[in-house]
């Protein structure tokens, strides 16, 4: 199908990355799924081994094979993979050295893991090699199989190390088919038609990552996607209220008349217990409000497109995940 009018437009390999517990695979799934919208085929790959994708979509663990997870809005298909290191270096021994069978002896007795261990550059070239295999196939008719990739790929302080395949491997081997490999994958994983994206929270920690991470892909020439801010509370005063009761200015007395006047307290005791609950809530959200004001400032210095994600006040269920993939459809993500 042909390309829509987004902010990716000509990506094909949406790679999302975040600080742990902003939410990160949970919006590579929303992603997918906005991706899909439309009848287009996408394909979610995960390469950390956690089973999150079949968690997010409350299915059993995926194995080590490309299948159907979910039906997008207007009838896309999203197919998922849990990359295994060890099937993909099984893989590569037979793709490269025609040694599946041998491949498959040096399993049993550990040397895949033991290789991969010592050499753990070579690990993260199997797993982007699997999915840079799945940006580039095509079909008999010449076409892409997929209209469009997104990896749920390692937190924000390993992305740079786990994408710069070419250096990572360059005390492996700097001749023959490993390098050979990465060159291939570093072809895709360095090209305009690959985005890095970040998830992050408005807190300070998953801020600062998220700038530092950037900066990193910056000084690595790898392609820098956009931010996308998880878990968004909605400000549910004017801006002068917020502010002011951010200074303090939230009198329980006022409040508690307020009440009482209302018919929502009965009597004095009863009107100020509270209307003291209520000065502490607005207090709170007028600080976090403030907060979180300031670390979007602090993200506009990434100069990079920003979308916004709700708090799921139910969690992110699979309903959930629908509402996310619509957002991001709004804003021009997907």
């Amino acid at each position: 199908m042909s390309a829509r009018d987004t902010d990716w437009d000509g990506v094909r390999l949406h790679v999302v990355t975040g600080k742990g517990g902003t939410g990160k695979t949970t919006v590579a799934a929303a992603l997918a799924l906005a991706l899909a919208a439309g009848g287009r085929k996408v394909l979610l790959v995960e390469v950390e081994g956690r089973q999150g994708i079949a968690q997010v979509f409350d299915i059993p663990p995926l194995p080590y094979e490309e299948r159907k997870i979910a039906v997008a809005p207007g009838g896309g298909d999203v197919y998922a993979l849990a990359i295994d290191p060890e099937e993909a270096m099984l893989e590569y021994v037979e793709m490269f050295y025609g040694m599946r069978r041998a491949g498959k002896a040096l399993s049993k007795i550990g040397l895949v893991d033991f290789a991969t261990t010592i050499a753990p550059g070579l690990r993260d070239v199997l797993v982007t090699g699997k999915t840079s295999e799945a940006v580039r196939r095509r079909d008999r008719a010449g076409r892409r199989v997929y209209d469009a990739v997104v990896m749920d790929a390692p937190p924000t302080g390993r992305i740079t190390r786990f994408l710069n395949v070419t250096t990572e491997v360059a005390g492996l081997a700097r001749i023959g088919p490993v390098k050979n490999h990465a060159d291939l994958v570093r072809g895709v994983v360095a090209s305009p038609e690959t985005a890095v994206h970040f998830v992050t929270l408005l807190e300070e920690m998953p801020v600062q990552e998220t700038l530092d991470g950037i900066e990193s892909l910056h000084e690595a020439e790898l392609p820098v996607g956009g931010v996308f801010v998880n878990m968004v509370r909605p400000e549910l005063l004017p801006e002068a209220a917020l502010d002011a009761a951010a200074d303090g200015g939230v009198d329980p007395g006022e409040l508690a008349l307020g009440l009482k006047a209302a018919g929502l307290a009965e009597g004095a005791a009863g009107a100020s217990e509270i209307a003291e609950a209520l000065a502490a809530e607005v207090t709170e959200h007028a600080r976090r409000t403030a907060l979180e004001r300031r670390e979007r400032e602090s993200l506009a210095l990434a100069r990079t497109p920003q979308y916004e994600l709700p708090l799921l006040p139910e969690g992110a269920d699979l309903a959930g995940l629908y509402e996310l993939a619509e957002a991001l459809c709004s804003q021009g993500a997907a």
